[in-house]
C-alpha cells in the first residue's frame, strides 16, 4: 500500500509504477483504492453488464498492472459539484442516498462495499496495489477514515509512506507522520520514500539514517525529480506550468494550446497526451489575458456546467473566446464545453441548471436524469472545414459521461454534424472554426494525435514501462520483493 504525508505527494504515480513493475514479474496484479475524490473519471465494465464509472488513477494503474479495469477497483469516487458537496458514485453508479447522507454517517456504510471489493480483489491476484488517499495521519478524521489505515488493516498490507521532499519539511512530515498513527498502525510501515529529489543525494544524509533510529523504519528509496514521465496529473491535481513550446525539427513554432479552467473542470486528464508533444505549448486559462496568442481554445469537460459557464462570463472569457472565433481560429468543446458553446442549456429535473450559451454552435442542451456511461468507437465526417481538416474520415475512440443530450437549435442555421457513433448518431458538430464533441479521450487515440499534429507519440504502454524502470533503478535492491514478504 502507498501512504501519502500528504495530498499531491505522488501516491498515484508510485502506485501506477508498482503496478508495471509487479506485473513485469509475470505476477497477476490489480490496483484498488478504496475512495477517490476526483472530477476525472472513466467508463469501465461495471455490475450486472452496465457500464460504471472509477477515477481516472485506478484506471491507468489497471492498464499499467495489465488488468482490465473495472469498478472493484475504486469501489467509491466523490465527484465534486460544490464546494460542499460530492456526488458519491459507488461501484461505477450513483447513489443519490448516500450523496445526501452527512459524511461520518455514509462512511460506515461505504466501507461495507470497498471491504467486499477489497477482498474479491485480494482472492483473484497475486498481488494487490493500494493506494491510500491524502494522509493517514489526520487526527480528527481517523475514527471514520476507511481508505487509509482501515484498508491496510485489513489487507494487512506493507505500507510505503512517501512524501514530496521538494516542497520542504520531508523529514518531518514523515515521522510527524508515523508519530501520530497508533502503534499497532506503525507496524505496517516497511519503508519511507523521499520523492522528487533535487541535488545531489549525498547531502541527505544523515537525515534518513535519523530518522531511521527515531522510527525503526529504512528510507528505501529516493526518487528523483521527473517531470516528463508522461502520466496525467493525480487525481486531477491542477497544474499550471505550461508545458511543451519547443520548435519541431523543421523550425515551426509549437501550436499554442489554452484550455478554460473553470472551477469544476473535469477529465483533466485527458489532455496529458498533449503535454507530451514537443510541437504542442499547453497552458491553462482562468483571465482572457492568458488567452491571448492562443492558437487553440478548448473548453473541457465540467462537472457544474450552468455554474462554470456563469463563471466564465463574470471572468469576460465569453467576450475572449468568441473574439478568437470569430477571427477564425480554433475552438474546441468537450461534453460540458461542448454544451457550453451551444445556444442554451435546458435542465426540467434540476440536475445542472438552466442557461444561455455561449451562441457558437447552432445546438440546445437538454439535461435529462439518466447519466449517459459507455465507451465509444467513432468516426469524423469527410472533408471537414479548416482548421479541423486534418481529422477528416478519421476513426477515434473514447468515452462519454454525461446527462446533456443535444441537438441542433430548429430555428437556425444547421451546424453541421461531424462525428458520428457506431450507429451512426451524431456526437459531433462544426460551424466554421468552432467544434464541438461528446467523445471524452480524443487526444489519447495515437491515431487522432497522428492525424492532427504528423507527429509519432509516446505510447502509454511505453510510458508504463519507464515508471517501471525508473523504480527498478532507485528503490534499494531487493526492496520491491521484499514488500510481498508476510508483515506479520
Amino acid at each position: 500500500m502507498v501512504l501519502g504525508t500528504t495530498s499531491g505527494a505522488g501516491k498515484s504515480f508510485l502506485t501506477t509504477a508498482l503496478c508495471r513493475w509487479y506485473a513485469r514479474q509475470g505476477l497477476r496484479v490489480a490496483p484498488y483504492k478504496a475512495q477517490n475524490m476526483s472530477n476525472n473519471a472513466r467508463v469501465v465494465p461495471g455490475l450486472g453488464g452496465r457500464p460504471g464509472e472509477i477515477g481516472s488513477a485506478q484506471y491507468f494503474q489497471a492498464l499499467a498492472a495489465r488488468a482490465r479495469p473495472e469498478v472493484r477497483m475504486n469501489p467509491v469516487l466523490l465527484k465534486p459539484e460544490k464546494d460542499t458537496a460530492s456526488q458519491v458514485v459507488v461501484l461505477g453508479e450513483v447513489d443519490e442516498a448516500l450523496s445526501r447522507a452527512p459524511w461520518r454517517e455514509r462512511s460506515e456504510a461505504l466501507w461495507l462495499r470497498a471491504r467486499g471489493a477489497l477482498h474479491e480483489l485480494l482472492d483473484e491476484n497475486e498481488v494487490v496495489v493500494i493506494e491510500g488517499a491524502g494522509s493517514p495521519a489526520e487526527i480528527n478524521l481517523h475514527s471514520s477514515d476507511y481508505v487509509n489505515m482501515r484498508t491496510a488493516r485489513e489487507a494487512e498490507a506493507a505500507c510505503l509512506l512517501v512524501t514530496d521532499i521538494d516542497r520542504g519539511g520531508a523529514f518531518a512530515h514523515l515521522y510527524g507522520t508515523h508519530q501520530l498513527l497508533p502503534a499497532e498502525e506503525r507496524a505496517l510501515i516497511r519503508g519511507f520514500v523521499l520523492n522528487r529529489f533535487r541535488g545531489d543525494a549525498s547531502l541527505l544524509s544523515p537525515g534518513p539514517e535519523m530518522l531511521q533510529q527515531l522510527t525503526g523504519v529504512p528510507t528505501i528509496a529516493t526518487l528523483p525529480m521527473w517531470r516528463g514521465h508522461g502520466l496525467p496529473e493525480e487525481d486531477g491535481v491542477f497544474d499550471d506550468r505550461a508545458t511543451g513550446g519547443f520548435s519541431s525539427g523543421d523550425g515551426q513554432r509549437p501550436i499554442r494550446v489554452v484550455v478554460v479552467a473553470y472551477p469544476r473542470l473535469s477529465n483533466l486528464d485527458e489532455f496529458q497526451p498533449l503535454r507530451n508533444l514537443d510541437e504542442v505549448r499547453l497552458s491553462w486559462a482562468r483571465t482572457p489575458a492568458e488567452l491571448e496568442g492562443a492558437d487553440w481554445i478548448v473548453l473541457p469537460g465540467s462537472k457544474a456546467v450552468a455554474s462554470d459557464l456563469a463563471w466564465l462570463r463574470a471572468q469576460r472569457l465569453d467576450v475572449a473566446i468568441s473574439a478568437h472565433a470569430a477571427a477564425g481560429r480554433p475552438v474546441l468543446g468537450i461534453c460540458g464545453g461542448l454544451q457550453m458553446l451551444g445556444e442554451a442549456l435546458v435542465d426540467p429535473h434540476g440536475l445542472d441548471g438552466n442557461a444561455p450559451g455561449l451562441g457558437l454552435l447552432p445546438l440546445v442542451t437538454l439535461f435529462e436524469r439518466e447519466k449517459l456511461l459507455r465507451e465509444t468507437e467513432c468516426r469524423f465526417a469527410t472533408a471537414l472545414e479548416a482548421p479541423w481538416a486534418g481529422l477528416s474520415d478519421q476513426a477515434a475512440r473514447g468515452y462519454e459521461i454525461h446527462h446533456g443530450r443535444t441537438a441542433q437549435h430548429p430555428g437556425l442555421p444547421t451546424a453541421r454534424p461531424v462525428l458520428f457513433d457506431g450507429l451512426g448518431e451524431p456526437l459531433g458538430w462544426q460551424h466554421g472554426p468552432v467544434i464541438g464533441h461528446y467523445l471524452h479521450g480524443l487526444f489519447e487515440d495515437e491515431r487522432v494525435l497522428t492525424a492532427l499534429f504528423r507527429r509519432p507519440v509516446r505510447p502509454l504502454d511505453q510510458v508504463f514501462d519507464e515508471l517501471a524502470d525508473y523504480i527498478d533503478r532507485h528503490f534499494a535492491p531487493g526492496a520491491l520483493m521484499g514488500l510481498l514478504a508476510p508483515t506479520r
